[in-house]
């Protein structure tokens, strides 16, 4: 499974619907202006597309951005629902996700062979 980074522990789920045309700037972009927040602090961004079938995740390593997609090919991802911007999960919640396990219903930490 994908690890989140070198050295980030959470991931910021941004909860509204994304184009997944868009790249880094787009991105990146999208985190100053929607969600108030840096996108070079160090922390890990996931959006998702309006059917919550793709997800992209956009994270700063402190000497360059990294972005990641994955795509379902039957489901979706389990996404907060709507009310707040951003959501946090921990890295243990995130193996769930990308996993597309609902990750909500887990209390069990991710299996061994998928920690980062």
């Amino acid at each position: 499974m994908a690890p989140l980074s070198p050295s980030s522990e959470r991931i910021w789920l941004a909860i509204e619907a994304v184009d997944m045309r868009l790249g880094i700037d787009g991105l990146s972009a999208r985190i100053q202006a929607s969600l108030g927040r840096s996108p070079c602090d160090g922390t890990a961004y996931a959006f998702t597309n309006r059917k919550r079938s793709r997800l992209k995740r956009l994270v700063w390593d402190g000497t360059g951005v990294w972005l990641s997609q994955r795509r379902l090919h039957r489901g979706s991802f389990t996404w907060p629902k709507a009310g707040d911007r951003i959501f946090a999960l921990t890295a243990a919640q995130w193996q769930w996700l990308i996993a597309a396990v609902d990750w909500q219903r887990c209390d069990a930490p991710a299996p061994a062979h998928w920690q980062v």
